[in-house]
């Protein structure tokens, strides 16, 4: 994985800074004005009960979705004035793995290198990234076939193998364990403990708090499109009220801080 090795451009700004986020649909406010600062060196997690807002603010961190309002700067780019710039320092993995299903994996991975046009200028660069890539995701033996023959766990790897093919500065990913087996998981951990110890960032969504809590440096926990707290897991169980639990698990700090605001709600709909 050494042609992998991050490249930092902007060495004094934070990895990846949102202000005020928010978007809204035809009825629905999606994120309602959220703040997120991380670090390079640093996995973030970024958590929340099903309908929170976490592939809503995702796909707006990546550039699919545009926001509402408010600013979202990677690496010291502008995502809405500096798109291109912003953007080419970023992998996104998605939760679910979108591929062309009549191309070989090999072919999948030069087709993403030409969007990104990286190695243009050194193609043999290029099939010994793309070699080192299937190799270190165990695909190599898979590298000629359709990826119509994958199991999902291959097409997720092979995802993953793509995102990394600009040697990006920050990985976003959504749900970053579905799919993969015992050991496609533990490549992904050591990818991600490997890329923020070069000086890059991740920011994980997920439902995996086991992974979250082994993984990550700080944890958001949005709910209802709002961040409701951040921090380290001590500040968490601190926010939850738990400061004297220094064993309590994420699982328990999560379901306790997400729990008391669902029954603050029903007690003022009850009142009404």
């Amino acid at each position: 994985m050494g042609r992998t090795t991050t490249r930092i451009r902007n060495a004094g700004a934070p990895a990846l800074e949102v202000r005020g986020l928010r978007k809204h649909f035809t009825t629905v406010e999606a994120v309602r004005g959220i703040d997120v600062r991380v670090e390079r060196g640093e996995i973030y997690g970024f958590l929340g009960p099903n309908g929170a807002g976490k592939t809503t603010t995702i796909r707006t961190l990546v550039g699919l979705l545009r926001p509402t309002a408010g600013e979202i700067y990677l690496g010291g780019f502008s995502l809405l004035d500096d798109p291109v710039e912003a953007k080419s320092i970023v992998g996104f993995i998605p939760d679910r793995p979108y591929i062309y299903d009549k191309l070989t994996g090999r072919e999948f991975l030069h087709f993403i290198a030409g969007l990104y046009k990286v190695y243009g200028d050194a193609p043999d660069e290029l099939e010994e990234h793309i070699e080192d890539l299937l190799t270190f995701f165990q695909l190599q033996e898979w590298g000629d076939e359709l990826t119509e023959s994958y199991s999902h766990g291959m097409k997720q790897r092979l995802v993953m193998s793509s995102a990394l093919l600009h040697n990006p500065e920050i990985i976003i990913v959504d749900e970053p364990m579905v799919g993969l087996d015992p050991k496609g998981a533990q490549l992904l951990k050591n990818l991600f403990q490997q890329k923020v110890a070069e000086g890059g960032a991740i920011f994980m969504s997920t439902h995996t708090l086991a992974v979250a809590e082994e993984l990550c440096d700080r944890i958001a926990i949005i709910q209802d499109g709002e961040i409701i707290a951040e921090g380290t897991m001590d500040e968490l169980r601190a926010r939850a009220g738990m400061r004297g639990d220094e064993g309590a698990r994420l699982e328990a700090v999560f379901l306790k801080l997400t729990a008391d605001k669902d029954m603050e709600e029903i007690i003022q709909v009850l009142r009404l």
